[in-house]
């Protein structure tokens, strides 16, 4: 690809954190950086996705159990599991729209400001659409008006 970084093509490998940290401003959603942002996003999309295979397994693998404590044990772990997935399942649709987002060049930008939403928080949550400001704000209003 043309639009590559010298440094992509140099190192022949995707940005590490480090190097991510250490990049100035200006570099802001450069090439390189949305590389090692889809780079995390679909890693967290194939994890969640094994996650949700495995899971239908271990649900289909359960054979009848006679007795009733086991029984009940095991329904509760799967009640548990269930839960976990259901999570998985709206992290998923997260992952999903941030990477339409690096498509559409969306991607590190606040919905609310149009400010960087920066590095750090992205590192910390690749899925966020709010800068750290516009989040505090909306978890106040939320607060007080129970939205």
């Amino acid at each position: 690809m043309a639009s590559k970084s010298a440094a992509t093509k140099t190192h022949g490998h995707l940005l590490t954190e480090k190097e991510l940290l250490a990049m100035p401003e200006a570099d802001y959603m450069n090439a390189d950086q949305l590389a090692f942002f889809r780079n995390r996003l679909k890693e967290l999309e194939q994890d969640i996705l094994n996650n949700a295979d495995a899971t239908t397994e271990n649900l289909r693998e359960t054979q009848f159990v006679p007795d009733p404590a086991d029984r009940a044990t095991i329904e509760e772990e799967h009640a548990l599991e269930l839960r976990t997935r259901d999570r998985e399942r709206k992290l998923l649709k997260k992952v999903q729209q941030s990477i339409s987002r690096i498509d559409s060049g969306e991607y590190g930008w606040c919905e609310e400001t149009g400010e960087p939403i920066g590095v750090a928080r992205l590192l910390a949550r690749p899925t966020a659409t709010l800068s750290l400001e516009a989040q505090e704000r909306r978890e106040m209003r939320q607060k007080l008006y129970g939205d």
